[in-house]
């Protein structure tokens, strides 16, 4: 197997769309009407700071904005249309076995997985120094990359192509899942217990957005674990993912 090319740096126009991302829209499987909103999906926010100082020395319009706004969209478009594949295919189930299958399905991992199918580490545009530090490849840009691209399908085509990219990427990792995993919270408790580490310690970091719409942002550890943290709509749900993320991280590292 080749070696992956290297994640794109930013250039003075990130208006312009590489002739690399054509090769990526077929592994999407979607063709935009409007490539801009791809490049602004694939767009770190430190390639538009180096790209905006180096607009700004030579007086030219500044770049387009990086790939937050479209995340923050593409997070609850993933969630809506997840919790429409798993209501069609477990009609019998509960709201809670539900909820425990959605968790599993839109965490970090999950994203970061999909993202390294379809090759995005290869097309992410960084500042020059980041590309050089492989942040590329970390799994929060990942992830963070891949809500952007949902995003940036959904205001393309709308829901339908958006639905259509989701179930085609996340239909064999539904499969998978042959009952409803357990709670992420529970599972952590008892493999922290099982090791004498004491209970799992959950820190609440943030609560931003308006009211109607508010997101929090959990912290978690557990014995002199690193703190890994992850934001959702409802403290319960963002406790769960991190409790989900920790778990997978130790278990991982033996």
């Amino acid at each position: 197997m080749s070696e992956p090319a290297a994640p794109l740096p930013a250039g003075d126009d990130l208006s312009q769309m590489d002739l690399a991302q054509k090769d990526l829209t077929l592994a999407i499987g979607h063709a935009f009407t409007r490539p801009a909103l791809l490049t602004e999906a694939l767009t770190h926010p430190s390639a538009v700071a180096q790209s905006t100082e180096k607009a700004r020395r030579k007086r030219r319009k500044p770049p387009p904005r990086g790939y937050d706004r479209l995340e923050f969209l593409g997070d609850r478009v993933l969630g809506l249309v997840v919790a429409d594949l798993l209501w069609r295919r477990h009609p019998d189930e509960t709201e809670g076995q539900l909820s425990r299958r959605h968790a599993q399905l839109v965490r970090r991992e999950t994203l970061a997985r999909v993202a390294n199918e379809i090759g995005l580490q290869r097309h992410v545009i960084l500042a020059s120094s980041d590309a050089a530090a492989g942040t590329a490849g970390s799994p929060r840009v990942l992830s963070d990359v891949c809500e952007a691209i949902i995003a940036a399908i959904y205001l393309d085509s709308g829901y339908a192509a958006a639905f259509g990219f989701v179930e085609r990427f996340w239909a064999r990792m539904i499969a998978e899942v042959g009952v409803p995993p357990e709670d992420p919270k529970n599972a952590l408790q008892a493999w922290a217990e099982r090791r004498g580490l004491g209970l799992p310690v959950y820190r609440l970091v943030a609560t931003q957005g308006p009211e109607h719409a508010l997101r929090f942002t959990v912290a978690i550890s557990v014995g002199q674990s690193e703190e890994v943290s992850a934001t959702a709509s409802s403290k319960r749900a963002a406790e769960a993912e991190a409790a989900a993320s920790l778990l997978s991280l130790l278990t991982h590292n033996g």
